[in-house]
């Protein structure tokens, strides 16, 4: 009798997941535990095993096809089995194959070389070790070249080949738009001012109606976690009143304690405890005493809650998720670093259960480490707050004898629904917060 091949359950909240893709097609043969799609939430990423050894007999629904937990999506068996009666009502797919990546290009035409061959607008800054070294030694700007390595970092070979050219050359290149030669006069063959030459008006033109516009193109349908974000995020701003405020805090005693926490984890060979450990353990304990952030706005009445269920955005290849550490003004600062990094790292794999991403009451979203100073998060409704945290930065302050003194501060940007609450309330909730980290060693023993 055929094996039917169930859409699995994700987790108590999850009512149907989207198939992303089939790796196999009717008529193959599989192995019991071999994956044969693989199906996304709202959230997460998985996989479906098969439940049995045989041939695939029917595949029901096609990719993309939005499915509810426990139907039957396929059927496994031995080849000339009848399988009507797996059958479902509402079966959608014929002649299923494996998903395959949607990418549309056309072929751009070979250009007169009149630029740098390495200069490319596919270059991604990143360089191995060896490159950079190299790079240096040739009079390179490694962040120009378009790398051959994995996910486009720069390798030995793309600075080898890579013509050196001085940093006089490079600037006067740039602002002229000059033809650059392979090899210079200076030493070693390194390209100097002397030896750029300019480039005709009509070089420029033949140059560019030789290449075919517009040049390549790659599509991307809107799919899956990036669809699911995109409709939340456009929901959000359309049904709240979102506003943000911008401050900051003195983040002296918080780098001292990461940098001790830093030293004694290497010492252990274990995990520390890192700065986005601290702001989520300070606005966990923040929000205890604000409870109209710590609040859902549900239109006809508002919702506040004693516990704080703190969401934590996480970027993952698969797009934003945001964990949520449950009971988080309950947990030590250790407990709320392990369960942060806990369910950072399933979010990341796509192991995540879609329970852990849900029943947030406040979130936060930190770009620090991207070096961004200043943004505008955008609310996780129905929560009436989010917080953005910032990067580091050196911040003048007056002192009491009228001098100044540059103290690291980290930015913080807090986006709250005016439909929930007021500025006052926000505010505080601000000034409170930036205390609390400003004095984290007290914060610890309270």
């Amino acid at each position: 009798m055929a094996t039917e091949v169930l859409m699995p359950r994700q987790g108590q909240s999850v009512e149907s997941c989207i198939i992303i893709g089939w790796s196999v097609k009717e008529g193959d043969t599989v192995a019991e535990g071999q994956a044969l799609c693989e199906v996304e939430t709202d959230k997460a990423t998985f996989e479906v095993p098969a439940p049995a050894a045989g041939t695939v007999l029917g595949i029901f629904y096609s990719a993309d096809s939005d499915v509810e937990v426990l139907k039957v999506i396929a059927a496994i068996g031995e080849p000339g089995e009848d399988i009507s009666a797996l059958r479902p009502a509402d079966e959608g797919v014929k002649n299923v194959e494996p998903v395959k990546a949607v990418e549309v290009e056309t072929k751009a035409a070979p250009a007169p070389v009149a630029a740098p061959s390495a200069v490319s607008s596919e270059a991604t800054g990143k360089a191995s070790p060896r490159a950079k070294k190299l790079a240096e030694k040739k009079g390179v700007d490694v962040s120009t070249l378009a790398g051959t390595g994995p996910n486009g970092r720069v390798i030995e070979r793309d600075v080898a080949s890579a013509p050196a050219i001085s940093p006089a050359a490079a600037a006067k290149a740039v602002a002229s738009g000059m033809k650059v030669p392979n090899i210079g006069t200076g030493i070693g063959g390194r390209v100097l001012a002397d030896d750029l030459s300019e480039v005709a008006p009509q070089d420029i033109a033949a140059a560019v109606a030789a290449l075919a516009f517009p040049g390549t193109v790659k599509e991307i349908p809107v799919k899956g976690v990036r669809k699911v974000v995109a409709s939340r995020m456009l929901a959000s701003l359309q049904n709240t009143a979102q506003l943000t405020m911008n401050t900051s805090a003195d983040a002296r005693l918080m780098l001292d304690f990461r940098a001790r926490c830093k030293a004694a984890a290497e010492e252990a060979g274990v995990g520390g405890i890192t700065l986005n450990d601290v702001v989520l353990f300070a606005t966990a304990r923040t929000l205890i005493e604000f409870p109209e952030l710590n609040a859902h706005w549900l239109s006809t009445k508002i919702t506040q809650f004693e516990d704080v269920h703190l969401g934590m955005a996480v970027d993952t290849p698969r797009g934003l998720m945001v964990p949520v550490i449950r009971f988080a003004n309950r947990l030590t600062l250790k407990q709320l670093s392990a369960e942060a990094k806990r369910l950072g790292k399933a979010a990341i794999a796509g192991t995540i259960d879609p329970d852990a991403l849900k029943g947030g009451t406040f979130t936060v979203t930190n770009l620090g480490a991207a070096g961004i100073e200043s943004f505008t998060p955008v609310l996780n409704a129905p929560e009436v707050g989010i917080l953005g945290v910032c990067n580091v930065q050196p911040k003048p302050v007056m002192k009491k004898d009228g001098g100044v003194e540059f103290i690291p501060h980290m930015g913080l940007s807090l986006t709250f629904d005016h439909c929930a609450t007021d500025g006052a309330p926000a505010a505080k909730f601000l000034v409170a917060l930036r205390q609390n980290l400003a004095a984290f060693d007290v914060l610890l023993i309270k």
